[in-house]
């Protein structure tokens, strides 16, 4: 990968991360926030996001929400475990997709495509090229004591 490859790749990987962050340290300092009404106003598998709003869940989601979107976020910015994290992330992004949705129209500019595609596109491009290894934390990780005993997590990391 040349310079400029790997400059641009670090340049997408901060700036989504710091969009990951934002979202998610902004819910995470507000009391109020909670996924109940994005969740409540689904359109595909209504039943499913309705399921997620019973009252012994939902706290489990709005802290899977708030700091899944901060944690990835931290891991995109600093490339540190880049691969996992956009794993999870890709899942979080499908599932914020899902609600908003009425095949084929995600909404009145959009069609089948909307920006959470997008995200999940760019986590699984830095997931499978192990983007964290371009001037990120996970080479350092992959030369800690424990990955060089066991060098299939060297994979899961970066």
């Amino acid at each position: 990968m040349t310079k400029f490859q790997k400059i641009s790749l670090l340049l997408l990987r901060v700036s989504m991360g710091w969009l990951m962050l934002y979202a998610g340290i902004t819910k995470v300092l507000d009391p109020n926030w909670s996924a109940a009404g994005y969740l409540q106003g689904a359109k595909t598998f209504a039943g499913f996001y309705q399921w997620l709003t019973q009252p012994n869940i939902l706290p489990a989601i709005n802290f899977i929400n708030e700091w899944g979107l901060t944690l990835l976020g931290v891991s995109l910015i600093l490339g540190i475990f880049v691969r996992l994290s956009s794993v999870f992330g890709t899942v979080l992004m499908m599932l914020y997709y899902f609600p908003v949705l009425t095949f084929p129209y995600i909404s009145q500019h959009s069609f089948i495509v909307d920006e959470h595609v997008i995200y999940a596109l760019v986590l699984i491009f830095f997931a499978a090229i192990g983007a964290g290894r371009y001037y990120g934390l996970d080479t350092w990780c992959a030369g800690l004591p424990i990955c060089v005993k066991f060098p299939r997590l060297r994979k899961v990391i970066g």
